[in-house]
């Protein structure tokens, strides 16, 4: 009888020790249990860094912390397709659980390194996903693996918004990387709408940061007002075009409203928090257990009105009061 009771004593001790725990401790997550979220991002500057932070404040909200219940990988690109790519081959090889890509580049090699794995991709910070090739059609589910939010620039309230602040307005420089996708998306859309105020678009098109001042004084006597689209390449260099803006009194405006907080003069822009919580929503149905290709991309649902007095003050522009009343920031 003794010996039958040792041997019970034995067995409980080895499945507390097997289990991990003892008694009135919680089971510890094992590492099977941890999710494994990629977060891929092109490049820094203020309006990818909301990007992420958004997500990152927002899929904790969902119930996902980093270092319990999820490992989440960010990497950064540092403006380099090329590591893009490496950073969205090195997700897959991984088996991440799902990857979130931050703008169109990585979003593109994310979707290239994914494809035929299964493995989930959830896309924000992308102006054009359908040109961009990463899904077929907005407005139903993509049945792949592939879905996220899209956040193209609101061109015709841009556009008038620059029509109603600068007094004359008929030329209109823009500053874009032709490499970016997203951007000459922007851009195309933006001269079709233009054509019908006859204005005239001057070009002047970066392959790196070190272009855009180059590029800048390019257009010096040439525009009476300059737009830079959502385009990672230029905002990353933003101040350099600000100098050669201020110093040739052109007023320059941009599709980013960190831009504006930065010395731009206005926008109507993208929320890109609340982009990236956005993007964090769809992530949390998905590790939920919904299938990427069963949830409808989104367009983005929030966009402010910036408007930036003292860089309008630097070039000799006036902001006029109706253009103020209609601002959700207006910044002295």
């Amino acid at each position: 009888m003794r010996r039958v009771f040792l041997i019970v004593v034995i067995m409980v001790v080895l499945a507390f020790v097997a289990g991990g725990c003892g008694p009135g401790e919680e089971q510890k997550n094992t590492g099977d249990d941890v999710l494994k979220i990629g977060v891929a991002q092109f490049m820094s500057h203020p309006a990818l860094e909301l990007d992420q932070q958004g997500f990152l404040d927002q899929i904790k909200e969902e119930g996902f912390i980093d270092g319990e219940n999820v490992e989440i990988d960010i990497q950064n690109a540092q403006g380099d397709p090329n590591l893009a790519k490496t950073i969205a081959d090195k997700f897959v090889a991984d088996k991440k659980d799902v990857i979130l890509s931050i703008t169109t580049p990585v979003s593109q090699a994310a979707v290239q390194a994914a494809k035929g794995t299964g493995i989930p991709v959830v896309f924000i910070a992308v102006s054009d996903a359908v040109g961009a090739g990463l899904i077929q059609e907005t407005d139903q589910p993509t049945g792949t693996n592939v879905t996220g939010v899209y956040s193209a620039d609101p061109i015709k309230q841009q556009m008038d918004l620059i029509e109603e602040m600068v007094p004359g307005m008929n030329r209109l420089g823009l500053i874009y990387n032709a490499g970016e996708d997203n951007s000459v998306s922007n851009k195309n859309r933006i001269k079709k709408y233009v054509s019908g105020k006859d204005w005239n678009v001057v070009e002047a098109s970066v392959n790196s940061t070190n272009d855009v001042q180059l590029a800048a004084r390019s257009l010096v006597g040439k525009v009476d007002a300059v737009f830079v689209p959502q385009d990672n390449t230029v905002i990353s260099a933003l101040e350099a075009l600000l100098k050669v803006m201020e110093d040739n009194d052109i007023p320059l405006f941009t599709g980013d409203t960190e831009s504006v907080k930065r010395g731009a003069i206005a926008t109507i822009g993208n929320d890109e928090y609340d982009c990236g919580r956005q993007g964090a929503e769809m992530v949390a149905r998905i590790l939920n257990g919904e299938k990427a290709g069963d949830v409808v991309p989104e367009k983005i649902r929030k966009r402010n009105t910036v408007v930036n007095k003292k860089a309008a003050a630097k070039v000799g522009l006036e902001i006029l009061q109706p253009v103020l009343d209609q601002a959700d920031e207006v910044l002295e």
